[in-house]
This record gives C-alpha cells, sequence and structure tokens, in this order.
C-alpha cells in the first residue's frame, strides 16, 4: 500500500501530524485512520487545556477498537474540529484536511519526524 503523506507537515510514531501554523493543527494520519476503519466517536480536549507533548489527550473509536491519542506538542488547546466531533467519519475521508482535530498554542514541540521517516517507520 503507497501511502500519500504530504511533506509539509511533521510527524509522530503514535501517528498523529502537525503543521507549522501558528496555532499549531494536529490530526491522526492517513495509515491510523485506514488501519482503525470506521471512525464513530472523538474524545477531545477542551479548548484552554493545557497538553504535554508525549501525553494523552483524548481518544478515537472505531467499529474495531479505541485508541488513545497523543500530543505532539506542548500548549494550549485554541480550536477543537466541532466538525470532525458531530461526524468522526471526516477522520478517515480526509485525514490531512476536513477530519483535522486540534489546533494548538504551541510552546514545544515533542519528537517529530519527516513525512519520508514518518513513512519509513510505518511500513515497518
Amino acid at each position: 500500500m503507497t501511502v500519500e503523506l504530504p511533506a509539509h507537515l511533521h510527524y509522530t510514531v503514535e501517528h498523529e501530524w502537525l503543521d507549522d501554523a501558528s496555532p499549531a493543527t494536529i490530526g491522526i494520519t492517513s495509515v491510523a485512520a485506514d488501519a482503525l476503519g470506521d471512525i464513530v466517536y472523538l474524545e477531545l480536549p477542551a479548548v484552554g487545556e493545557s497538553l504535554t507533548a508525549g501525553s494523552v489527550i483524548g481518544e478515537i473509536e472505531s467499529t474495531k477498537s479505541v485508541s488513545e491519542l497523543f500530543s505532539p506538542v506542548s500548549g494550549t488547546v485554541a480550536e477543537v474540529n466541532q466538525a470532525a466531533i458531530d461526524d468522526p467519519s471526516l477522520v478517515n475521508s480526509d485525514p490531512f484536511g476536513a477530519g483535522w482535530l486540534l489546533k494548538v498554542e504551541v510552546t514545544e514541540t515533542g519528537p517529530v519526524l519527516t513525512a519520508e521517516a514518518y513513512a519509513a517507520q510505518s511500513a515497518g
């Protein structure tokens, strides 16, 4: 399976992505969305909540399983994607676009990978 990964994004080993915008947008990768199957529920942190890079920040539930979401950054939640909470299938259909999860005012970025490094570790 060939995975299309936007080269301008950063990735984590836990399958989250983030951009360089301010606030930074965070979501899960197409690899994670495909592995999860049909996503039916999202539990995300509230606006104003403080996040710590590497910590659990919520859950994503699919018809197959429940997985934890990890924050790739430390900072404060600026926005939550209400459209994705209302219709979690957006995460499956457009994980790098309309299916984003959070926007965070970043104070520190945790360990991240390039698209190439993420693709290499995801293939294994």
